[in-house]
Protein backbone atom coordinates (compact mmCIF):
# COMPACT_ATOMS: atom_id res chain seq x y z
CA UNK A 1 0.00 0.00 0.00
CA UNK A 2 1.08 3.69 -1.00
CA UNK A 3 0.67 6.17 1.47
CA UNK A 4 1.35 10.16 1.95
CA UNK A 5 2.48 11.80 4.94
CA UNK A 6 2.16 15.32 4.93
CA UNK A 7 1.39 17.59 8.10
CA UNK A 8 1.74 21.52 9.24
CA UNK A 9 -0.26 23.18 6.25
CA UNK A 10 -1.31 26.07 8.27
CA UNK A 11 -3.98 27.25 5.53
CA UNK A 12 -4.82 30.72 6.45
CA UNK A 13 -1.15 31.98 7.84
CA UNK A 14 -0.09 35.23 6.62
CA UNK A 15 3.02 36.70 6.27
CA UNK A 16 3.97 40.17 7.97
CA UNK A 17 0.62 40.69 7.11
CA UNK A 18 0.58 39.72 3.68
CA UNK A 19 -2.07 36.68 2.81
CA UNK A 20 -1.16 33.79 0.85
CA UNK A 21 -3.97 32.13 -0.01
CA UNK A 22 -3.30 32.04 -3.43
CA UNK A 23 0.27 29.96 -2.49
CA UNK A 24 -1.95 27.22 -0.81
CA UNK A 25 -4.12 26.73 -3.05
CA UNK A 26 -1.38 26.45 -5.89
CA UNK A 27 0.59 23.94 -3.46
CA UNK A 28 -3.06 22.12 -2.77
CA UNK A 29 -3.46 21.81 -6.41
CA UNK A 30 0.48 20.50 -6.56
CA UNK A 31 -0.58 17.42 -4.00
CA UNK A 32 -3.53 16.62 -5.60
CA UNK A 33 -1.37 15.59 -9.07
CA UNK A 34 1.21 14.17 -6.70
CA UNK A 35 -1.28 11.86 -5.47
CA UNK A 36 -2.43 11.03 -8.88
CA UNK A 37 1.31 10.53 -10.35
CA UNK A 38 2.37 8.25 -7.71
CA UNK A 39 -0.50 6.08 -7.12
CA UNK A 40 -0.96 7.02 -3.45
CA UNK A 41 -4.13 5.55 -2.20
CA UNK A 42 -3.97 6.84 1.41
CA UNK A 43 -3.16 10.89 2.74
CA UNK A 44 -1.68 10.99 5.78
CA UNK A 45 -1.80 14.71 7.55
CA UNK A 46 -0.51 14.76 10.85
CA UNK A 47 -1.39 18.36 12.08
CA UNK A 48 -2.02 21.72 11.97
CA UNK A 49 -4.35 21.85 9.19
CA UNK A 50 -4.70 25.58 10.18
CA UNK A 51 -2.93 28.55 10.97
CA UNK A 52 -5.12 28.93 14.18
CA UNK A 53 -8.63 27.57 16.21
CA UNK A 54 -11.15 30.04 13.84
CA UNK A 55 -9.85 29.84 10.06
CA UNK A 56 -11.78 31.94 7.76
CA UNK A 57 -13.91 30.76 5.09
CA UNK A 58 -11.62 30.71 2.29
CA UNK A 59 -9.30 28.47 4.80
CA UNK A 60 -11.59 26.42 5.00
CA UNK A 61 -13.20 26.43 1.72
CA UNK A 62 -9.69 25.25 0.28
CA UNK A 63 -9.59 22.41 2.96
CA UNK A 64 -13.21 21.22 1.96
CA UNK A 65 -12.42 21.30 -1.73
CA UNK A 66 -9.62 19.64 -1.37
CA UNK A 67 -11.09 16.71 0.35
CA UNK A 68 -13.36 16.25 -2.25
CA UNK A 69 -11.25 16.19 -4.78
CA UNK A 70 -9.01 13.59 -3.44
CA UNK A 71 -11.07 10.33 -4.73
CA UNK A 72 -11.01 11.70 -8.37
CA UNK A 73 -6.79 11.84 -7.83
CA UNK A 74 -6.80 8.34 -6.98
CA UNK A 75 -6.68 8.66 -3.19
CA UNK A 76 -9.34 6.18 -1.43
CA UNK A 77 -8.83 7.28 1.93
CA UNK A 78 -7.68 10.49 4.54
CA UNK A 79 -7.13 10.49 7.45
CA UNK A 80 -6.34 14.13 9.12
CA UNK A 81 -5.45 14.56 13.47
CA UNK A 82 -5.25 18.16 15.14
CA UNK A 83 -2.38 20.26 15.80
CA UNK A 84 -1.66 22.54 18.68
CA UNK A 85 -3.10 25.33 16.05
CA UNK A 86 -5.98 23.48 15.05
CA UNK A 87 -8.92 23.91 17.15
CA UNK A 88 -10.12 20.05 17.96
CA UNK A 89 -14.22 20.86 17.89
CA UNK A 90 -14.16 22.50 14.57
CA UNK A 91 -11.89 19.48 13.05
CA UNK A 92 -14.41 16.74 14.14
CA UNK A 93 -17.56 18.90 13.70
CA UNK A 94 -18.12 17.14 10.35
CA UNK A 95 -16.20 14.30 10.44
CA UNK A 96 -19.38 11.83 10.53
CA UNK A 97 -20.00 13.66 7.42
CA UNK A 98 -16.32 13.24 5.71
CA UNK A 99 -16.78 9.47 6.52
CA UNK A 100 -18.94 9.63 3.38
CA UNK A 101 -15.78 10.60 1.21
CA UNK A 102 -13.71 7.78 3.30
CA UNK A 103 -11.48 10.99 5.72
CA UNK A 104 -11.19 9.90 9.20
CA UNK A 105 -10.65 12.91 11.45
CA UNK A 106 -9.39 12.86 14.84
CA UNK A 107 -9.28 16.18 16.68
CA UNK A 108 -8.97 15.39 20.13
CA UNK A 109 -7.54 12.19 22.30
CA UNK A 110 -10.46 9.89 22.76
CA UNK A 111 -11.55 8.56 25.83
CA UNK A 112 -10.85 4.94 24.30
CA UNK A 113 -7.79 4.24 22.69
CA UNK A 114 -8.94 1.82 20.28
CA UNK A 115 -11.20 4.58 18.82
CA UNK A 116 -8.08 6.61 17.39
CA UNK A 117 -7.44 3.67 14.96
CA UNK A 118 -8.53 3.54 11.38
CA UNK A 119 -8.40 0.87 9.56
CA UNK A 120 -7.07 1.85 5.74
CA UNK A 121 -7.85 -0.70 2.94
CA UNK A 122 -6.20 -1.88 -0.27
CA UNK A 123 -7.82 -1.28 -3.78
CA UNK A 124 -9.32 -5.09 -3.17
CA UNK A 125 -11.18 -3.47 0.01
CA UNK A 126 -9.07 -5.94 1.86
CA UNK A 127 -7.39 -4.33 5.14
CA UNK A 128 -4.18 -3.25 4.36
CA UNK A 129 -2.60 -0.74 7.13
CA UNK A 130 -3.49 0.02 10.71
CA UNK A 131 -3.12 3.75 11.51
CA UNK A 132 -2.88 4.80 15.03
CA UNK A 133 -4.34 8.34 14.88
CA UNK A 134 -2.53 10.11 17.23
CA UNK A 135 -3.58 13.87 17.81
CA UNK A 136 -1.78 16.77 19.21
CA UNK A 137 -2.13 15.79 23.31
CA UNK A 138 -2.78 18.35 25.34
CA UNK A 139 -1.52 19.18 29.38
CA UNK A 140 -4.95 19.00 30.51
CA UNK A 141 -5.45 15.69 28.72
CA UNK A 142 -2.80 13.47 29.59
CA UNK A 143 -1.52 15.54 33.30
CA UNK A 144 -3.20 15.40 36.69
CA UNK A 145 -2.30 18.71 38.20
CA UNK A 146 -1.00 18.18 41.70
CA UNK A 147 -0.73 20.88 44.75
CA UNK A 148 2.89 21.56 45.21
CA UNK A 149 4.25 19.93 41.90
CA UNK A 150 7.26 21.64 40.46
CA UNK A 151 8.08 22.86 36.99
CA UNK A 152 10.25 19.82 36.59
CA UNK A 153 7.35 17.37 37.66
CA UNK A 154 4.82 18.76 35.20
CA UNK A 155 6.91 18.60 32.55
CA UNK A 156 8.21 14.66 33.62
CA UNK A 157 4.53 13.96 34.36
CA UNK A 158 3.52 15.39 30.53
CA UNK A 159 5.88 13.29 28.98
CA UNK A 160 4.90 9.81 30.93
CA UNK A 161 1.40 11.17 29.63
CA UNK A 162 2.37 11.41 26.17
CA UNK A 163 4.18 7.40 26.70
CA UNK A 164 1.39 6.08 28.26
CA UNK A 165 -0.99 7.14 25.89
CA UNK A 166 0.97 5.97 22.60
CA UNK A 167 1.42 2.24 25.10
CA UNK A 168 -2.27 2.19 25.19
CA UNK A 169 -2.91 2.67 21.71
CA UNK A 170 0.30 0.41 20.56
CA UNK A 171 -1.68 -2.44 22.21
CA UNK A 172 -4.45 -1.65 21.03
CA UNK A 173 -3.29 -1.61 17.48
CA UNK A 174 -1.70 -5.43 17.93
CA UNK A 175 -5.02 -6.73 19.33
CA UNK A 176 -6.70 -5.29 16.26
CA UNK A 177 -4.22 -6.90 14.16
CA UNK A 178 -4.44 -10.29 15.74
CA UNK A 179 -8.55 -10.19 15.50
CA UNK A 180 -8.29 -9.09 12.28
CA UNK A 181 -6.04 -12.29 10.91
CA UNK A 182 -3.01 -10.62 9.36
CA UNK A 183 0.11 -9.12 9.41
CA UNK A 184 -0.61 -5.46 8.52
CA UNK A 185 1.85 -2.86 9.34
CA UNK A 186 0.86 -0.74 11.99
CA UNK A 187 1.78 3.24 11.37
CA UNK A 188 1.71 5.96 14.06
CA UNK A 189 0.55 9.38 13.45
CA UNK A 190 1.53 12.56 15.85
CA UNK A 191 1.85 16.19 16.27
CA UNK A 192 4.42 16.44 18.80
CA UNK A 193 8.48 17.74 19.86
CA UNK A 194 10.90 15.16 20.16
CA UNK A 195 14.32 15.56 21.39
CA UNK A 196 17.02 16.69 19.44
CA UNK A 197 14.51 18.23 16.74
CA UNK A 198 15.66 21.06 14.22
CA UNK A 199 13.63 24.76 14.88
CA UNK A 200 14.49 27.90 12.93
CA UNK A 201 13.65 31.29 13.82
CA UNK A 202 9.93 32.62 13.50
CA UNK A 203 8.64 29.06 13.05
CA UNK A 204 6.68 29.40 16.66
CA UNK A 205 7.82 25.92 17.57
CA UNK A 206 10.95 26.96 19.89
CA UNK A 207 8.63 29.68 22.08
CA UNK A 208 6.21 26.66 23.03
CA UNK A 209 9.03 25.25 24.24
CA UNK A 210 10.92 26.04 27.49
CA UNK A 211 13.54 23.87 28.52
CA UNK A 212 13.18 20.45 27.66
CA UNK A 213 9.25 20.74 28.51
CA UNK A 214 6.86 18.49 26.34
CA UNK A 215 10.11 16.95 24.34
CA UNK A 216 9.86 13.32 24.10
CA UNK A 217 12.80 11.04 23.58
CA UNK A 218 12.37 8.37 20.17
CA UNK A 219 12.18 5.06 22.78
CA UNK A 220 9.02 6.83 23.54
CA UNK A 221 7.09 4.92 20.81
CA UNK A 222 6.28 1.78 20.82
CA UNK A 223 8.12 -0.77 19.02
CA UNK A 224 4.60 -2.01 16.92
CA UNK A 225 5.15 0.98 15.08
CA UNK A 226 6.48 -0.02 11.71
CA UNK A 227 6.66 3.85 10.57
CA UNK A 228 5.71 7.09 12.62
CA UNK A 229 4.71 10.01 10.68
CA UNK A 230 4.93 13.19 12.81
CA UNK A 231 3.92 16.66 12.50
CA UNK A 232 5.13 20.17 14.40
CA UNK A 233 8.58 20.93 13.17
CA UNK A 234 8.45 23.09 9.97
CA UNK A 235 11.51 21.34 8.85
CA UNK A 236 11.86 17.94 7.15
CA UNK A 237 13.94 15.24 9.58
CA UNK A 238 14.34 11.96 10.80
CA UNK A 239 13.80 11.18 14.78
CA UNK A 240 16.67 9.16 15.93
CA UNK A 241 18.52 9.05 12.47
CA UNK A 242 15.69 6.66 11.44
CA UNK A 243 14.31 6.85 8.00
CA UNK A 244 11.03 5.50 9.74
CA UNK A 245 10.22 8.23 12.08
CA UNK A 246 9.78 11.60 10.22
CA UNK A 247 8.99 14.70 9.88
CA UNK A 248 7.62 15.67 6.85
CA UNK A 249 8.10 19.20 7.60
CA UNK A 250 5.70 22.32 6.38
CA UNK A 251 5.34 22.07 2.76
CA UNK A 252 5.35 25.94 2.41
CA UNK A 253 7.99 28.17 4.19
CA UNK A 254 6.21 29.15 7.49
CA UNK A 255 9.10 32.52 8.07
CA UNK A 256 12.13 34.15 6.03
CA UNK A 257 14.18 31.79 8.57
CA UNK A 258 12.42 28.89 6.13
CA UNK A 259 13.23 30.19 3.30
CA UNK A 260 15.40 27.66 1.04
CA UNK A 261 14.96 24.39 3.20
CA UNK A 262 13.88 21.74 1.70
CA UNK A 263 10.31 21.16 1.70
CA UNK A 264 8.58 17.53 0.94
CA UNK A 265 6.14 15.27 1.45
CA UNK A 266 6.85 11.70 2.31
CA UNK A 267 5.89 8.75 -0.06
CA UNK A 268 5.46 5.40 2.41
CA UNK A 269 5.27 1.84 0.65
CA UNK A 270 4.01 -0.56 3.48
CA UNK A 271 3.40 -4.61 3.27
CA UNK A 272 3.91 -7.05 5.71
CA UNK A 273 7.13 -7.88 5.08
CA UNK A 274 8.84 -4.26 4.39
CA UNK A 275 8.31 -0.78 4.59
CA UNK A 276 10.29 2.55 2.91
CA UNK A 277 10.04 5.63 3.21
CA UNK A 278 11.27 8.18 -0.16
CA UNK A 279 10.84 12.00 -0.01
CA UNK A 280 9.02 13.79 -2.64
CA UNK A 281 10.24 17.21 -2.81
CA UNK A 282 7.62 20.09 -2.95
CA UNK A 283 8.28 22.64 -5.52
CA UNK A 284 8.37 26.78 -4.27
CA UNK A 285 5.38 28.75 -5.27
CA UNK A 286 6.36 31.97 -3.80
CA UNK A 287 9.88 33.08 -3.17
CA UNK A 288 11.18 34.13 -0.26
CA UNK A 289 14.76 36.18 0.52
CA UNK A 290 16.30 37.70 2.91
CA UNK A 291 18.65 40.73 2.22
CA UNK A 292 20.99 41.94 4.74
CA UNK A 293 24.06 44.54 4.70
CA UNK A 294 24.47 48.11 3.64
CA UNK A 295 22.57 50.06 1.45
CA UNK A 296 25.39 49.51 -1.45
CA UNK A 297 24.92 45.87 -0.69
CA UNK A 298 21.21 46.42 -0.50
CA UNK A 299 20.50 48.40 -3.64
CA UNK A 300 22.21 46.07 -5.96
CA UNK A 301 20.45 42.72 -4.70
CA UNK A 302 17.48 44.30 -5.01
CA UNK A 303 18.66 45.87 -8.52
CA UNK A 304 19.67 41.81 -9.82
CA UNK A 305 15.65 40.68 -8.41
CA UNK A 306 14.38 44.08 -11.18
CA UNK A 307 16.46 42.88 -13.67
CA UNK A 308 15.70 38.95 -13.19
CA UNK A 309 12.23 39.96 -13.28
CA UNK A 310 11.61 38.24 -9.60
CA UNK A 311 8.30 38.39 -7.49
CA UNK A 312 9.65 37.65 -4.56
CA UNK A 313 9.19 38.75 -1.17
CA UNK A 314 11.86 40.12 0.89
CA UNK A 315 12.84 40.89 4.21
CA UNK A 316 15.59 43.81 4.28
CA UNK A 317 18.19 43.79 7.38
CA UNK A 318 19.75 47.56 7.50
CA UNK A 319 23.39 46.49 8.89
CA UNK A 320 25.04 49.91 7.35
CA UNK A 321 27.09 52.82 9.80
CA UNK A 322 25.47 55.34 7.67
CA UNK A 323 22.65 56.92 9.40
CA UNK A 324 19.50 55.87 7.35
CA UNK A 325 16.29 57.27 9.32
CA UNK A 326 14.62 57.53 5.75
CA UNK A 327 15.06 53.74 5.32
CA UNK A 328 11.31 52.76 4.29
CA UNK A 329 11.23 55.36 1.99
CA UNK A 330 14.36 54.61 0.17
CA UNK A 331 12.93 50.78 -0.40
CA UNK A 332 10.05 52.16 -1.67
CA UNK A 333 11.20 54.09 -4.28
CA UNK A 334 13.89 51.12 -5.40
CA UNK A 335 11.30 48.75 -5.56
CA UNK A 336 8.17 50.96 -6.95
CA UNK A 337 6.60 49.02 -10.35
CA UNK A 338 8.16 46.41 -9.94
CA UNK A 339 6.92 42.71 -8.64
CA UNK A 340 9.29 42.72 -5.58
CA UNK A 341 7.56 43.75 -2.85
CA UNK A 342 9.46 44.10 0.71
CA UNK A 343 7.61 42.33 3.99
CA UNK A 344 9.72 43.35 6.32
CA UNK A 345 12.95 45.71 6.90
CA UNK A 346 14.81 45.80 9.81
CA UNK A 347 17.01 48.85 10.48
CA UNK A 348 19.89 47.37 12.52
CA UNK A 349 22.26 50.19 12.38
CA UNK A 350 19.46 52.56 13.96
CA UNK A 351 18.83 50.14 16.71
CA UNK A 352 22.46 49.71 17.45
CA UNK A 353 23.07 53.02 17.15
CA UNK A 354 19.90 53.81 20.29
CA UNK A 355 21.61 50.90 22.19
CA UNK A 356 24.92 52.69 22.27
CA UNK A 357 23.69 55.90 23.25
CA UNK A 358 21.76 54.25 26.25
CA UNK A 359 22.06 50.90 26.63
CA UNK A 360 18.83 50.12 28.35
CA UNK A 361 16.53 51.50 25.81
CA UNK A 362 15.84 48.80 23.92
CA UNK A 363 12.76 47.73 21.46
CA UNK A 364 10.84 44.89 22.11
CA UNK A 365 12.35 42.69 18.97
CA UNK A 366 15.58 42.90 20.37
CA UNK A 367 14.48 40.92 23.57
CA UNK A 368 12.84 37.21 24.34
CA UNK A 369 10.06 36.83 26.55
CA UNK A 370 11.86 35.72 29.32
CA UNK A 371 14.13 38.65 28.64
CA UNK A 372 11.13 41.03 29.17
CA UNK A 373 10.09 39.18 32.51
CA UNK A 374 13.76 39.30 34.15
CA UNK A 375 13.77 42.89 33.30
CA UNK A 376 10.50 43.27 35.54
CA UNK A 377 11.70 41.59 38.10
CA UNK A 378 14.49 43.72 38.40
CA UNK A 379 12.25 47.07 38.10
CA UNK A 380 10.46 45.72 40.80
CA UNK A 381 13.54 44.47 43.07
CA UNK A 382 11.92 41.22 43.73
CA UNK A 383 14.94 39.22 46.32
CA UNK A 384 17.07 36.55 44.34
CA UNK A 385 15.62 33.28 46.15
CA UNK A 386 12.13 34.32 44.84
CA UNK A 387 12.85 34.35 41.37
CA UNK A 388 13.22 31.51 40.90
CA UNK A 389 9.79 29.94 41.55
CA UNK A 390 8.52 32.48 39.80
CA UNK A 391 10.14 32.36 36.55
CA UNK A 392 8.99 28.53 36.78
CA UNK A 393 5.47 29.74 36.86
CA UNK A 394 6.07 32.05 34.03
CA UNK A 395 7.31 29.42 31.47
CA UNK A 396 4.20 27.11 32.91
CA UNK A 397 1.71 30.37 31.61
CA UNK A 398 3.42 31.03 28.54
CA UNK A 399 3.62 27.54 27.34
CA UNK A 400 0.21 26.99 28.17
CA UNK A 401 -0.56 30.10 26.15
CA UNK A 402 1.07 28.61 23.32
CA UNK A 403 -0.92 25.43 23.89
CA UNK A 404 -4.39 26.63 24.48
CA UNK A 405 -5.72 27.92 20.78
CA UNK A 406 -9.37 27.23 20.77
CA UNK A 407 -10.12 31.00 21.23
CA UNK A 408 -7.87 31.27 18.04
CA UNK A 409 -4.25 32.71 17.38
CA UNK A 410 -3.88 36.37 17.15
Amino acid sequence: MKILHTSDWHIGRALYGRKRYEEFERFLDWLLGCIEAEGVEALLLAGDVFDNGTPGNRALELYYRFLCRCGAAGCRQVVVTAGNHDSPSLLNAPREVLRFLNVHVVGSMTEEPADELVVLHDRDNKPGLIVCAVPYLRDRDIRRAEAGETFEDKGRKLVEGIRDHYRQVGEAAVALRTELGGHLPIVAMGHLFTSGGQTVEGDGVRELYVGTLGQVRADTFPDCFAYLALGHLHLAQRVGGSDLRRYSGAPIPMSFGEAGQRKVVIAVEADANKITAQEIIVPGFQPLATVRGDWDRIAERIAELKRAGSSVWLEVIYEGVEVMGDLQERLRELTDGTAVEILRAKNMGLVQRTLSRMATEETLDDLTVDDVFARCLAAHEVPREQQAELVAAFRETIAALHEDTSLGEP
